[in-house]
């Protein structure tokens, strides 16, 4: 299955949220896609062993979404990677409306979420958020596929206002 999925290059996002001690929690996720307009609702793929990420996610009921541009390929590594800090030397701040982790360096685009559903497959959680806001800033999205990391050069960007 692995070989199979690295041919479908995609963005690459950071799943974000905040444990009860308000740490953060974190990790690279390449399994995001919408789901519904209305309400505006996305889904993202998580492993259940994601060292206290889901679970934190789970218990706080809400996270963001993350979308990387193309020069933040290291943030990705960093945050697919285990037994390290995954927030040490990154800039983050709270979300205005959920006050999840928006990773300000790294990003072209955020979203907040709250968890509106979950469906337990195989190793993994598939969970969806209802968007309760993003933001867009400038950069082309970082992707991956074959097993690399690229950039979309060219492509149109969209413009997107905050939604409240």
């Amino acid at each position: 299955m692995r070989e199979f999925m690295s041919g479908f290059p995609t963005g690459v996002t950071v799943v974000t949220t905040t444990g009860r001690d308000g740490e953060p929690h974190g990790l690279t996720c390449t399994s995001m896609t919408s789901v519904a307009l209305d309400p505006p609702t996305l889904l993202v793929c998580l492993r259940q062993n994601s060292r206290g990420t889901l679970s934190a996610l789970l218990d706080r009921g809400a996270f963001a979404v993350n979308l990387l541009h193309d020069g933040a390929a290291n943030t990705a590594r960093l945050m697919a990677r285990t037994a390290v800090d995954r927030f040490s030397g990154l800039r983050w701040n709270p979300s205005p409306l959920l006050r999840v982790p928006w990773l300000e360096d790294d990003t072209h685009a955020t979203a907040e979420c709250h968890v509106s559903g979950t469906v337990a497959r195989g190793d993994h959680t598939v969970v969806f958020g209802e968007v309760a806001g993003t933001a867009k800033r400038e950069g082309a999205p970082l992707l991956y596929g074959y097993r690399q990391f690229s950039s979309w050069r060219g492509a149109e960007r969209f413009s997107a206002e905050p939604r409240n």
